[in-house]
């Protein structure tokens, strides 16, 4: 039987939906864009806020895998906010189905944000994502191909974009005051703590439909502690943080560079997750260069969380540690 799984690796990944029978976006109320959000916990409140606080946009219901995170959000949307009659759903399938939702916030895990986007946009709806915009650049190609072909507008969450004070500031070094532009670079300074390790794989939460979650990944006993978020450093569902806070840092570097349109001939990497010991397999300390035109990009990450005082701490209590 070919199962989801199977079919989204297929190469008829970016069709796959197209068996839905796509319908023509449903008008919204007063001109209202009817929108929900799909993935509530984390970045999905920040998605939240951001709808309801639009004068255009009205927030018609919440998503998640999480029944626990779904009642907590809805909760809080009445209690805080004073909006009722919210409509929840547990499946985002059913979320691009409904005729009543003309567009969706995605903010879900890396490795399901391409297939939630293409579903979305094969049944008519526009969709914004959290970054990265795919797990990987094959997913992203088809994201691309799927959009040309459905037509509906796939945003992606590049904030800077909408600030005014990035684009002054890049005309500003277009016209040549800093001189020619010979090396653009990236910064991703952030203290993670690690993951932890387990004895051997756990359930997942009986709150959470573990199958939906795993999307296109083969479901497997959960393999870390903390079941939300940790999986951004999982590379099997996320990208540690060359693909989690990298995106606007690198973003920028290719803004600065007039956002060149061809890809890199070459891509270097060098790096590894040092430090921890735990069931994190994603870099925490990484040196990217990427052989852009016009200049180069050289981004770096380092995650480490009190590692260095326990370096140095191990280091000068050493015989081998010597100061000249």
């Amino acid at each position: 039987m070919m199962n989801r799984r199977k079919l989204l690796r297929s190469s008829a990944f970016a069709g796959t939906y197209s068996l839905l029978s796509p319908f023509a976006k449903a008008a919204g109320s007063n001109g209202e864009l009817r929108v929900v959000v799909i993935g509530v916990k984390g970045r999905g409140s920040n998605h939240i806020n951001a709808v309801i606080s639009h004068k255009k946009v009205r927030l018609v219901g919440l998503c998640d895998i999480d029944s626990d995170q779904l009642k907590r959000r809805v909760v809080e949307m009445e209690k805080r906010h004073k909006i009722t009659g919210l409509k929840t759903y547990s499946d985002y399938r059913k979320v691009c189905e409904d005729e009543n939702v003309d567009a969706v916030c995605i903010a879900t895990t890396n490795h399901t944000h391409t297939v939630i986007a293409l579903t979305a946009a094969a049944n008519g709806k526009h969709a914004y994502t959290e970054k990265p915009v795919s797990h990987n650049v094959w997913e992203g190609q088809k994201l691309a191909d799927g959009q040309a072909k459905y037509g509906t507008v796939i945003q992606h969450g590049f904030q800077r974009r909408s600030e005014t004070c990035w684009a002054e500031a890049f005309a500003w070094l277009k016209e040549g005051n800093f001189g020619k532009l010979t090396l653009a670079r990236g910064f991703c300074y952030k203290p993670r703590k690690s993951i932890g390790k387990v004895g051997a794989p756990v359930e997942a939460p009986k709150t959470v439909n573990y199958d939906l979650w795993c999307g296109p990944r083969e479901v497997v006993p959960v393999p870390r502690k903390r079941f939300h978020y940790d999986w951004h450093w999982q590379l099997d569902y996320g990208n540690g943080d060359l693909g989690n806070q990298g995106p606007h840092q690198l973003d920028v570097c290719r803004w600065a560079l007039g956002d060149p349109m061809e890809l890199p001939p070459a891509i270097l990497s060098i790096g590894g997750r040092y430090g921890y010991d735990d069931d994190g397999d994603t870099a925490n300390t990484q040196i990217l260069y990427v052989d852009q035109k016009p200049a180069p990009i050289l981004f770096e990450v380092g995650d480490f969380y009190g590692v260095e005082e326990k370096w140095y701490a191990e280091l000068s209590r050493s015989d081998d540690w010597k100061c000249h």
